[in-house]
């Protein structure tokens, strides 16, 4: 696994290098299995603080100079509009600007809830929410 030290000393996880385009998948720290998949929802780095700070639950969050990456459950995604400016990656893998973990959670979960994250998205970049509901509005 890929680490970088941080200034204290300790070793961090860091972004793994995963393809030639310019990607690469963030990497969680071995005692946070992501069990339940991994995907990352970033937002510019102007919205990271206030997020981190407002949340009632963080997982792992990585940064960047440009962008904040909060981990979530594979297919958060699902149903949900997520706002610009926030960016969905799929399988964790967001552009290399050597992404660094910043946050680790004081749980057993990499995980933030993704819909507290995403309503505070919302509010954050003044969208309303929006999502869609399977069968509203169909006929059988």
């Amino acid at each position: 696994m890929a680490t970088l030290l941080s200034a204290r000393g300790r070793r961090q996880p860091a972004a793994r290098h995963a393809d030639p385009d310019g990607e690469v998948r963030l990497t969680l720290p071995p005692t946070l299995p992501a069990t339940l998949g991994c995907d990352a929802v970033g937002v510019p780095a102007r919205y990271g603080f206030r997020l981190l700070s407002r949340l009632p639950g963080n997982g792992c969050v990585f940064a960047d100079t440009d962008w904040w990456w909060w981990i979530v459950p594979a297919g958060s995604d699902a149903d949900l509009r997520w706002p610009l400016p926030s960016c969905y990656a799929a399988g964790a893998y967001v552009p290399d600007r050597r992404p660094r973990l910043i946050h680790r959670p004081g749980t057993t979960s990499p995980y933030t809830p993704p819909i507290p994250l995403y309503l505070m998205i919302c509010q954050l970049t003044g969208v309303a929410p929006a999502w869609t509901v399977p069968g509203v509005g169909t006929r059988l």
